[in-house]
């Protein structure tokens, strides 16, 4: 059976993902990078250059 997904992330890259879901025993077949917002420490630190 086949599964989509959507997963929300706060510090995480995909390849964490990825093998986090690997050693729960999912298999994974892609994860895709849909949309990326600056955290708040990004930006602090783009308002004060």
């Amino acid at each position: 059976m086949n599964v989509n997904f959507v997963l929300k992330v706060e510090d995480a890259k995909a390849v964490d993902i990825q093998k986090a879901l690997q050693q729960a025993g999912i298999k994974v077949r892609s994860i895709q990078e849909v949309y990326k917002e600056k955290g708040k420490e990004e930006e602090t630190t783009a308002e004060k250059k």
